[in-house]
């Protein structure tokens, strides 16, 4: 089993970024392809980014396609979501999981799930 723990969150103005990272523990990362997700207050969470094993495939969520990057280094288990461009309906709860299949987490029925980490976007 994998363990996951997110850091990185905090409170940033509108327009700024912010880099997100997810540490691995246990069981070999590289098994897994990753996820991030997110919930805002009030709402159901939602997928945002996804990477595949190897890093050789990612996918995006429409609305932050073009400012979010998903990435991760195999060698030291981490994982990472690099957010630009912030806009105040980025604020929300954001999680790192883990899932054997790259189609699995980006349907957002991913295996593992970390303690998430708070995003505020002020305006």
């Amino acid at each position: 089993q994998v363990q996951l723990v997110e850091s990185g969150g905090g409170l940033v103005q509108a327009g700024g970024s912010l880099r997100l990272s997810c540490a691995a523990s246990g069981r070999t990362l590289s098994f897994y392809a990753v996820g991030w997700f997110r919930q805002a207050p009030g709402k159901e969470r939602e997928f945002v980014a996804a990477v595949t094993w190897n890093g050789g495939r990612t996918d995006y969520a429409d609305s932050v396609k073009g400012r979010f990057t998903v990435s991760r280094d195999n060698a030291v288990s981490m994982v990472y979501l690099q957010m630009n461009s912030l806009k105040p309906e980025d604020t929300a709860v954001y999680y790192c999981a883990v899932g054997e299949t790259f189609f699995t987490v980006v349907r957002g029925n991913p295996d593992h799930w970390g303690q998430g980490t708070q995003v505020t976007v002020s305006s």
